[in-house]
């Protein structure tokens, strides 16, 4: 029990670190891409040094994001071989077209980074709008494997043996699609948002600095653009869940009992013993229209499930009501920002809003791992929803807790490193030209 443990705890805090580095190898790149589709247009040379130094940040963390990947699928064979054995068959598709998506954004970034002055610049831009695209195709991929272990199709289960597999079927799986929109969308607004607060920072410190407004201009637009098309992909991956996972559902919304008109339960203390939330701000039928856009519809609870199938309800509630509230936290900054930007047709500037944005940096990559632990932790016990539990999954090696602490020391080790690199390439970074 102490090995399952470990090696749980090994994955999560693996994927933890890891997610940051992929969120950031969708984002950066785009953001890169659009500094240079900018200078083409408008041959502005701020944004040509905004391309070249995005470059260079994007090039390390596509470096650390890389070790950890590796990292990810070692563990996966040796922690899970039960695991691998069952699905290597069936999606393994998607994990080598993945493979192929990143060998393509490591050769693209790489002419991308030395041939400034080697090759025309549309096609130089367009390398970088190749970086951008296979950036997120790496995402799409393994959000697709993930999906499936969420819905997993495309195979018969015959005496607990794998038959009749189909990986194209697979791959099509019913959470493929929301899962995929919702993680890209994701990554867009939590690196528009971050990378916007390092510039709003700087603009604080310094309002003449076109360096400065001309970055935090295009971070926040990919920011703005991507949080209310995010808030309506999340309504639209609540409903499926409600569908394909209705115990991950129930546990989402510390929902115990089935019932119609159900309300939508904010915040409380879930208590499985006495099957009921303590202290919550509860919504009248918001849970029913929620998931069923119906506020007389029946709502699955817990109790229709026994209790060995239920995941851990306070951690699934808590870390979905933290990604929510993130959510709109963000979404209430980007109405006042258009607000702003609607009254005086300009990048706006206000020093309310300026501290608002600098303060809200964090919050999309806050909300990326609570979904994700939503995602995770809401699927247990099962590794495969309702084909393999993960305590059937886990290697029968013993002595996990020293790759644990070892793994823990190269991640620590990692992140001051990643900091004190990032921190040289844009915290001590000049503000560069200046308006007149």
């Amino acid at each position: 029990m102490e090995d399952f443990f470990f090696a749980r705890s090994l994955m999560a805090l693996s994927l933890a670190f890891h997610i940051v580095f992929a969120v950031m190898g969708i984002g950066m790149p785009l953001l890169m891409a659009m500094a240079e589709g900018k200078y083409l247009r408008t041959k502005e040379p701020v944004y040509l040094d905004l391309a070249k130094r995005w470059a260079r940040g994007t090039a390390i963390l596509f470096a650390v994001g890389a070790v950890s990947g590796t990292v990810l699928s070692f563990e996966l064979g040796l922690l899970w071989p039960d695991f691998m054995a069952v699905a290597g068959g069936v999606i393994g598709m998607p994990f080598s077209l993945e493979g192929f998506a990143f060998f393509t954004e490591a050769i693209f970034l790489g002419i991308y980074l030395y041939a400034w002055d080697r090759m025309p610049p549309l096609a130089h831009w367009l390398s970088g709008v190749v970086v951008a695209v296979s950036g997120a195709l790496s995402g799409v991929f393994v959000i697709t494997a993930n999906a499936w272990m969420n819905a997993p199709v495309g195979f018969d289960l015959v005496d607990g043996v794998i038959t009749n597999v189909d990986p194209v079927a697979a791959m099509m799986n019913p959470a493929a699609l929301q899962q995929i929109i919702h993680m890209i969308l994701a990554s867009y607004v939590a690196v528009g948002f971050a990378v916007s607060a390092v510039h709003a920072f700087f603009l604080r410190k310094d309002r003449t600095s076109t360096f400065h407004r001309y970055a935090f201009g295009l971070a926040l637009l990919m920011a703005m653009v991507s949080i209310p098309l995010e808030l309506v992909s999340g309504d639209r991956i609540a409903k499926m869940t409600a569908v394909l996972q209705p115990p991950k559902f129930a546990a989402m919304e510390a929902h115990y009992h089935t019932e119609s008109g159900a309300p939508l339960v904010i915040g409380g203390l879930p208590d499985d013993a006495e099957m009921e939330t303590r202290y919550a701000l509860e919504i009248p039928y918001g849970l029913s229209f929620l998931a069923h856009g119906d506020v007389g519809a029946e709502v699955t609870g817990l109790d229709a499930y026994p209790r060995d199938e239920w995941p851990n309800v306070t951690i699934v509630h808590w870390a979905f009501d933290i990604m929510v509230g993130c959510g709109m936290m963000m979404f209430v900054l980007a109405l006042w920002t258009g607000w702003k930007w609607a009254r005086t047709r300009r990048l706006p500037d206000d020093p309310r809003l300026l501290l608002a944005l600098i303060a809200a940096g964090p919050l999309g990559f806050i909300a990326i791992e609570a979904g994700w632990i939503v995602t995770e932790v809401g699927r247990q016990p099962w590794i495969i929803w309702g084909v393999l539990r993960t305590e059937d999954a886990v290697t029968p090696v013993s002595g996990l807790a020293a790759p644990f602490i070892a793994f823990t020391v190269l991640y620590v080790f990692l992140s001051v490193v990643l900091v004190f690199l990032l921190k040289r390439q844009f915290l001590e970074t000049h503000s560069g030209n200046h308006r007149s």
